[in-house]
């Protein structure tokens, strides 16, 4: 176990360290401590929800691995939820999808979910210091095929937009409640595995059907849309492509998603944040780690979070962007992965802060090229990790590795017994 002391000793130094490079280290803590995540519910039973336990994932979604102990409940899914949450510092959001209402052991359609059946969710949330947001959910049901809300057969779409005004509807229910907006994501699996020859026909279509859902306005809600460039069975054409919601998202002045393993592996989601800043009134983000495409791999402290937080920190918009992890992986300790993923975001998100951006814009501004690269290199190789320690240490959470005897323990008593 660290030692209180190591932490502070080395805190104090790493305060001396930065500030010769002009960054206020107690400045950074404070902001990082307002920087909420919004923790995505199906990583704990691997994206099966409540709505039918037997259900199989379709629309180009996988969760891989059978690792023992997968929440098989809306208690088992709590407490595991809560037990994350104790390992990271900070209060954060969490995401539910509309397949994980509290429907009583009944089986309640995708057209006919209301408010009531996330009321349980809005007071556990309250109780346990937690903001909702929400998804709708067009995978995994007999109706989803391969359109949903692009769909040519008019009862079709119509079931699916239905669904989708209903999640408005409660999504603004849990906005009311918490007083605090309820983040709605909306992305569908829409697409063709092979050739398509009516791209238009089907865009069309969604256009209608998105106008249509987002006729009503909500004052306790945000509407954000979510694009992808391809999924199994979607290879060839997806309907809402990036082009598609950037379009939309920019025509009628809503959020887009960026999920980071929605674009090609070449792309740079850091790259699109200054553009969509100027377009669009906030962004939402999916924080994931794609590999070779989208696998949903736990997020790590990788180039691509680093730059995309670096991005965010440059462009000054923390209270433009909405920051929520998507991903889901079933070979490991799911609450493991829960924590891996979510602090490696946060400590993305310090050394953004902690990067000296006065005196790099400087030299920039002064064409000091040389020395704005020399100061980039030589910043990744100051203390932050001592600064990273003092932020769990105030969060009264583990510091270092010592969550992970804890998570350890966890699975003796709880999840093993399964």
């Amino acid at each position: 176990m660290v030692k209180k002391e190591t932490v502070q000793s080395a805190y104090e130094l790493a305060k001396e360290r930065y500030a010769a490079v002009g960054v206020n280290t107690d400045e950074v803590l404070e902001k990082l401590q307002k920087i909420s995540l919004s923790l995505h519910c199906w990583q704990a039973d691997d994206v099966t929800g409540f709505e039918n336990p037997n259900a199989t994932l379709s629309g180009g979604i996988q969760a891989t691995g059978n690792y023992p102990g997968k929440a098989r409940n809306i208690e088992e899914l709590r407490a595991d939820i809560k037990k994350a949450a104790s390992l990271i510092p900070g209060s954060h959001r969490l995401n539910l999808h509309a397949i994980y209402g509290d429907f009583g052991g009944q089986f309640v359609d995708r057209d006919q979910i209301e408010p009531k059946h996330f009321e349980s969710w809005m007071k556990w949330a309250k109780e346990n210091g937690f903001k909702l947001d929400f998804n709708s959910t067009s995978f995994s049901h007999p109706k989803s095929g391969e359109l949903s809300l692009s769909n040519p057969d008019p009862e079709i779409r119509k079931f699916w937009i239905e669904h989708t005004k209903r999640c408005r509807a409660i999504s603004e229910a849990m906005g009311v409640y918490q007083g605090s907006p309820c983040v709605m994501n909306l992305w569908i699996h829409d697409g063709s595995k092979d050739q398509t020859v009516n791209r238009l026909e089907y865009r069309r279509l969604l256009k209608e059907s998105l106008d249509e859902i987002f006729a009503t306005k909500y004052d306790n809600m945000k509407d954000c849309i979510e694009a992808k460039l391809f999924g199994i069975g979607a290879e060839s054409y997806t309907v809402g492509s990036y082009d598609f919601y950037l379009g939309y998202g920019a025509k009628n002045n809503m959020i887009v998603t960026l999920d980071t393993g929605h674009f090609h592996l070449t792309e740079s989601i850091a790259d699109k944040i200054s553009s969509l800043l100027l377009f669009t009134p906030e962004i939402m983000l999916h924080v994931s780690r794609p590999i070779r495409w989208d696998s949903d791999h736990v997020t790590i402290m990788n180039d691509d979070t680093l730059d995309l937080a670096k991005e965010i920190i440059r462009c000054d918009a923390l209270d433009r962007v909405n920051i929520g992890l998507d991903y889901f992986d079933a070979s490991i300790n799911r609450i493991g992965a829960y924590v891996i993923g979510s602090r490696a975001t946060q400590k993305c998100f310090l050394q953004a802060m902690l990067e000296p951006l006065a005196i790099l814009r400087k030299y920039e501004a002064d064409g000091k090229y040389f020395e704005r690269l020399a100061l980039l290199e030589e910043g990744k190789a100051l203390p932050w990790n001592a600064v990273w320690d003092m932020f769990c240490l105030k969060n009264d959470v583990p510091v270092g590795e010592d969550f992970i005897a804890d998570i350890q323990q966890y699975e003796k008593d709880i999840t093993s017994k399964r």
